[in-house]
């Protein structure tokens, strides 16, 4: 197949995705709105930056930077970024002509859904077969935040021939925003599935009282509310550590360590492989992800997958993988009492967690590993591909 996939090349996800069709020896390219370098070859990558994303430095990732200022950045692209659009779609536009590929997939709706949109909207263009994968927030946080970002989703849906999306939730939410009722869709994991050679439980079951929140700062993880649940946790479990990923650094972090008194009892993680993730989750019993707003959160299931017991908001998406009180806990994630006492449940009952845990790791394994998610994810290339070919008679 001749793909060209429309991302942010530095995302862990979408690189994880696209990599495996540059692997299997698919003719792909790769129009990144992220000026980025890759460690997987592509017959061409071609830079093609829309709302604001030029200004990034190639060094930086996704979701970096202070969380004042992740917030404002994410404000300002939503009022403003939809602006750049028509003008960003030019130069995409002559990309798509140039490689006439099979299928073009955006790999999130804002703003590389959105770009691929416009871009195929041209008369001229030759018109590929048009995929989006929708990510956790594209429909509850971004779609409705300002009246472009709803006319962009909106364009986007009514466009697309098939839709991928990581949970059951998104495919409903598609069609109140214009997904036509026969489109295609496939649910599966947004980074293709966990590998179960990194992501995999440890050999004996941790015994050390460690909880892990790997979510990092992001504008809709509650992470203020879970700061503030650590010293109820500390009040009746003092041997309790926590770890942090991606906030080695954070200003907000430290600033709330200090004023709660947490310093002994928290450790603040740079950004880390996948590789060295599956150690440190090996390392801790409960994972936990005070999100208001998501799909399947990747970091989630990959601390699942590695046996950590789930602690997350209680949301639509999440209920798709946790029943509540059977292999995880589901929470008000802006009440630091909620988090401490689902916290404080899994630390106090180890039948709870282990029973999760093999609930969890035949889960996984029937609905996210990698290499059988990806096999579905070809048929549903190749079964879009093949609508497009009856459609023209060929």
């Amino acid at each position: 197949m001749k793909i060209l996939f429309v991302a942010d090349g530095r995302s862990p996800i979408s690189r994880n995705w696209i990599r495996y069709f540059a692997e299997r020896g698919d003719e792909v390219y790769l129009a990144s709105t992220f000026a980025c370098e890759l460690d997987f070859p592509v017959k061409r990558l071609e830079l093609t930056p829309v709302a604001f994303s030029a200004v990034k430095k190639q060094t930086s990732t996704p979701g970096s930077g202070s969380s004042r200022t992740l917030g404002l950045r994410t404000l300002i692209r939503q009022w403003l970024g939809p602006l750049t659009i028509s003008r960003s779609a030019r130069k995409l536009r002559a990309f798509i002509q140039e490689v006439q590929p099979d299928i073009v997939h955006a790999l999130r709706v804002p703003y590389e859904g959105m770009l691929a949109a416009e871009a195929l909207s041209g008369g001229r263009v030759s018109r590929p077969r048009f995929i989006v994968s929708i990510w956790g927030n594209d429909f509850t946080l971004h779609a409705p935040s300002t009246p472009l970002m709803g006319y962009y989703t909106r364009k986007v849906m009514k466009a697309v021939d098939a839709l991928h999306a990581d949970c059951e939730r998104d495919i409903r939410l598609a069609r109140t925003w214009g997904l036509g009722a026969e489109s295609p869709t496939l649910v599966a994991p947004g980074n293709g599935g966990i590998r179960g050679d990194v992501f995999y439980p440890p050999k004996e079951f941790v015994k050390e009282p460690v909880i892990i929140n790997p979510r990092g700062f992001r504008a809709y993880v509650k992470n203020e509310a879970f700061f503030k649940s650590i010293p109820l946790v500390l009040a009746k479990r003092s041997d309790a550590r926590f770890v942090c990923s991606s906030m080695q650094g954070e200003a907000q972090a430290l600033k709330w360590i200090q004023e709660l008194g947490i310093e002994h009892a928290v450790q603040l993680n740079p950004p880390l492989s996948h590789a060295q993730m599956g150690e440190v989750f090996r390392g801790a019993q409960i994972v936990v992800s005070p999100s208001v707003h998501d799909g399947t959160p990747n970091s989630l299931i990959e601390g699942m997958a590695c046996g950590c017991f789930p602690v997350a908001g209680d949301l639509e998406s999440i209920r798709e993988w946790i029943t509540h009180g059977q292999n995880g806990l589901l929470v008000d994630p802006n009440n630091p009492q909620a988090i401490a006492d689902a916290i404080l449940i899994a630390l106090e009952r180890e039948d709870l967690r282990r029973e999760a845990a093999g609930l969890n790791a035949n889960m996984i394994s029937a609905k996210a590993e990698y290499g059988r998610t990806m096999e579905r994810v070809v048929e549903f290339y190749r079964s879009v591909i093949m609508s497009a070919s009856h459609q023209t008679g060929g």
